[in-house]
């Protein structure tokens, strides 16, 4: 039986590699497709849209933060994929009553990193694992640097949040040469009439739905900062999803006023 240790320390232990696995994750589902293991993978939560044809073929156990028991009991998976973010601490400690749960922890891309190697092993394809990796690195390393900008990035409206120091988007404005303009840890809830230092303002496609509308909302308390919307996928997902951030950010340098 080999042991493993999850992203937040805890063992995990397997007779052999997973045969049937469910994941609870969207931006790891998409790994474990890029990652070749199509005939592994039996369930998925409904926000797990990439791939499309996984989201509508394979069987969906609920979402992140709600699951149905019965479904993934049905599922009999071997493995199940974890997020200490995206997932509660009620839903794992629930399903490792009965199943083997591998959890990641991401708050950097280090930390991505490490969690796709670690994958790679749990399913003994780690030199595809580690060329993924390389291939990520590879295309961080092209990321224009521009002069640096103070940047403001909405996850929420009502209450009005944003991502803060310890988050995975911080650490991608961070690769794009540019600076977070909040300094508190995590998503901490905001008032608008906050003086805050800021020359950019992003407004994220995901988890709140931010349109047109709310630019003009937000304009009148932030009228020298430029304001526009943003994929979140391409600051939050922190599987294979990776390999397209570069060339957005870098769209999103080259298009920012100087």
């Amino acid at each position: 039986m080999a042991e493993y240790i999850d992203q937040i320390g805890r063992s995990v232990h397997l007779d052999k590699p997973p045969e049937r696995i469910i994941s609870l994750v969207p931006s790891q589902t998409e790994l474990l497709y890029d990652l070749g293991l199509n005939n592994k993978v039996v369930g998925i939560t409904k926000f797990c849209i990439h791939p499309q044809h996984w989201h509508e073929s394979k069987m969906r156990v609920g979402g992140t933060k709600t699951i149905h028991l019965d479904k993934i009991h049905s599922l009999q998976p071997d493995l199940i994929i974890c997020n200490k973010e995206e997932n509660t601490k009620e839903i794992v400690e629930q399903l490792e009553k009965d199943y083997c749960v591998w959890v990641s922890d991401i708050s950097s891309l280090s930390d991505a990193y490490k969690m796709i190697h670690d994958l790679g092993q749990l399913f003994c394809i780690s030199q595809k694992a580690n060329e993924l990796v390389d291939a990520i690195k590879m295309r961080f390393k092209t990321i224009e640097k521009a002069t640096v900008k103070k940047v403001l990035y909405f996850i929420w409206r009502n209450p009005w949040m944003v991502a803060g120091k310890g988050t995975i988007i911080d650490s991608i404005i961070n690769e794009m040469g540019w600076l977070n303009a909040i300094c508190k840890e995590r998503y901490p809830v905001i008032d608008l009439n906050e003086e805050i230092e800021v020359d950019e303002i992003f407004l994220s496609s995901e988890p709140y739905p931010f349109t047109q509308k709310h630019i003009e909302e937000i304009k009148t308390n932030f009228p020298s900062a430029s304001i526009r919307l943003v994929d979140g996928e391409m600051f939050s997902w922190y599987g294979s999803r990776l390999l397209n951030t570069p060339t957005y950010l870098n769209t999103l340098i080259n298009s920012s006023s100087n």
